[in-house]
């Protein structure tokens, strides 16, 4: 007796072809073509996801170098003496300090522009 396998095939067949609707051309009809592009697009989500991180490092880091600049220190120095202090606020706290609590930020600027 053989194994008829049709119904199972079908079903990872209609998985896999929901999973790239809204592609374009062939790679959303065709199985052996759509297969590649979700592998591909699962590449492309992996690394995404690590450039997003080094995106909002960025981003924080420009926020807080133009904050600094208006108290008159660079952000280097600023960075170099938040360490020198013990004061242990990555960016991305720093970041959202200035836009929830600028008054705190600025009493951290103003500790760390003695040293």
């Amino acid at each position: 007796m053989r194994i008829k396998r049709g119904v199972v095939s079908h079903r990872k067949h209609k998985k896999l072809l929901s999973t790239v609707k809204g592609y374009r051309m062939t790679k959303r009809r065709l199985v052996k073509v759509a297969k590649e592009a979700q592998l591909h697009a699962g590449q492309y989500a992996f690394a995404g996801r690590h450039i997003r991180k080094s995106d909002f490092r960025k981003l924080w880091i420009t926020r807080i170098s133009e904050a600094v600049k208006k108290y008159g220190i660079s952000y280097s120095k600023f960075i170099a003496n938040l360490k020198k202090a013990n004061i242990a606020l990555d960016r991305k706290v720093l970041s959202n300090l200035l836009n929830t609590d600028p008054e705190t930020f600025k009493t951290i600027v103003d500790k760390v522009k003695n040293i």
